[in-house]
């Protein structure tokens, strides 16, 4: 189902009436429409599931690999320092200054880069908790690679906790999770975190 703009507009007005704000006076009268707009875009992830965004972004090689036949190797591809934003589900808060590090264990493929980063970014753009970016980007990772072992470690700041309830600045969430190998082997799991820092 498309995002009804139509309605977000309308809704906006609704807020604006009851802050006891006008919103026919001249800096809030175009402002409905530009914010449907706005959140047209940063909430695009919500007309997709994990499924279609896989699909979407289902680009791999399997080509001159040299673990191409190998199913017990440790090889890491990690990405990190993905720079995406998201909107808290609870108070529609922004989640900010947030960095996301993708890792897997190649299963005879590998994905095409962008496509990583195009992943968080997508999945960034919903209502969200950020341990649900986690376990979102790790689910579509494994689709698209199949490969059980997939870690995603994001680290962020939330509006909800730095602008408003206790309000400090410079509190940083971070959240790990694991898949497969990752959240069972010791050694695997410390060489991720030597990679990530």
């Amino acid at each position: 189902m498309p995002i009804d703009t139509n309605a977000i507009e309308e809704h906006i007005r609704g807020i604006f009436i009851a802050l006891g704000a006008d919103p026919n006076r001249e800096g809030l009268k175009d402002t409905p429409k530009r914010v449907a707009k706005m959140y047209e875009e940063i909430f695009e992830g919500m007309l997709y599931t994990n499924d279609e965004i896989a699909e979407m972004f289902n680009k791999t090689f399997e080509d001159d690999l040299s673990f191409k036949e190998r199913t017990d190797t440790n090889d890491i591809v990690m990405m990190k320092d993905i720079e995406i934003f998201s909107h808290c589900e609870h108070h529609l808060a922004l989640m900010y200054n947030m960095k996301v590090a993708v890792a897997y264990i190649p299963n005879k493929k590998v994905i095409g880069l962008s496509k990583i980063a195009r992943i968080a970014e997508m999945v960034g753009r919903r209502l969200q908790l950020q341990e649900r970016i986690g376990t979102d980007i790790a689910e579509i990772i494994e689709k698209i690679t199949d490969s059980d072992d997939v870690a995603v470690i994001i680290e962020g700041e939330h509006g909800c906790m730095t602008t408003r309830g206790v309000k400090k600045p410079g509190t940083k969430t971070v959240s790990v999770t694991l898949r497969g190998r990752f959240n069972i082997d010791p050694m695997l799991n410390n060489k991720l975190m030597m990679l990530y820092k």
